[in-house]
């Protein structure tokens, strides 16, 4: 599965953790990243991703050019609700790709994880309804 992880700069040490605590699943998926957050993954995991452009340079918008080319499957999003975000026009256009072409995206650590244990699973039905 082609999976996506970003972070907003307050929340990229969860993300650095949840890719610690579910390296032996991600590690068997392809893993594409913003910018920062992928240097920190690589930084503190064994995991090969694919990085994009920072997310408010147009990492977002490649992620979502993905979606919409149905090369995506998953994405996890640590989001921070209480920062604004210079780029929030291409994070709500995001979140709207994946609503359109219905991609499961995680914007809290809870939800990342029940996702990639479904990952770990092989529940994927949502892929073929």
């Amino acid at each position: 599965m082609n999976i996506a992880l970003i972070a907003h700069d307050q929340k990229k040490e969860e993300m650095v953790q949840l890719a610690v605590a579910y390296e032996g699943i991600l590690q068997k998926h392809h893993l594409f990243t913003t910018g920062t957050t992928g240097l920190r993954i690589m930084e503190n995991t064994k995991l090969q991703v694919t990085r994009f452009l920072s997310g408010p340079l147009g990492g977002d918008q490649q992620i979502g050019a993905m979606i919409a080319k149905n090369e995506m499957d998953v994405i996890v999003f640590l989001r921070d609700p209480l920062t604004s975000q210079p780029h929030e026009p291409d994070i709500l256009a995001l979140l709207r790709l994946c609503d359109v072409h219905r991609i499961p995206v995680a914007t809290n650590l809870a939800t990342a994880e029940i996702l990639l244990k479904a990952v770990e699973q092989g529940n994927m039905a949502w892929r073929e309804i």
